[in-house]
């Protein structure tokens, strides 16, 4: 005789109702998870995770009062086995590699589908690690891209303000000559040909935030 499925007791922390409504419906549907905690804060998600001890917990990475990536450092300070899962919408390599380096073995995105998410939660319960395709090759190829200088990247912040070359030149020090040249540099590192798609590929891979 079969012996049924272990249960998978799942704490969800994400500081939007809407979404954890969402997750519970979606959840609800296979008998062998079950939600026993949620939590609308980093804290909140810490205090929950020590009092259920779940088999993992979902973490948004962006939450009031204390983020997801602080929040999963806590946990796995005081258990060092814990499963976490991240489930976020963002997805430049920045915040992967902050979320993965907190301890978590998982990194989804809201939008996937419930099928994918539910393969996420049980292969990091069941002890592996989880990343869409195409984020991991992502990460992959940012790792192992050339990196940006300090000095590129602040022509690049430049750039991304609008400034000319030649303003450029004036607020670092050096001739415009010299900021075509630390332009060059830079489209070749990111493997793009001009100033637009440089800043659209560091955003992405997370070298650049624009200020808001």
């Amino acid at each position: 005789m079969t012996e049924p499925a272990r249960t998978l007791r799942l704490v969800l922390a994400d500081d939007h109702a809407v979404v954890v409504m969402g997750l519970e419906a979606v959840l609800s549907l296979e008998a062998d998870l079950e939600i026993v905690a949620t939590a609308d804060d980093g804290r909140a998600a810490v205090d929950a995770y020590r009092r259920e001890r779940p088999d993992l917990i979902l973490l948004d990475l962006r939450m009031p009062d204390m983020d997801g990536v602080e929040a999963a450092r806590h946990i796995r300070r005081e258990f060092p086995d814990a499963r976490i899962l991240f489930l976020t919408s963002y997805e430049t390599e920045d915040e992967i590699q902050q979320a993965m380096a907190s301890g978590a073995a998982g990194y989804a995105l809201k939008r996937s589908k419930g099928a994918e998410l539910v393969q996420a939660i049980r292969t990091v319960a069941a002890g592996g690690t989880w990343m869409p395709e195409r984020l991991a090759r992502r990460a992959k190829e940012a790792a192992d891209a050339p990196v940006l200088s300090d000095r590129q990247r602040e022509v690049l912040s430049l750039v991304s303000k609008g400034l000319s070359n030649k303003e450029i030149a004036e607020v670092l020090g050096f001739t415009e000559s010299g900021t075509k040249q630390h332009l060059r540099q830079i489209f070749t590192k990111l493997g793009v040909t001009g100033r637009a798609e440089a800043i659209s590929e560091a955003m992405q891979r997370g070298i650049l935030k624009l200020d808001p």
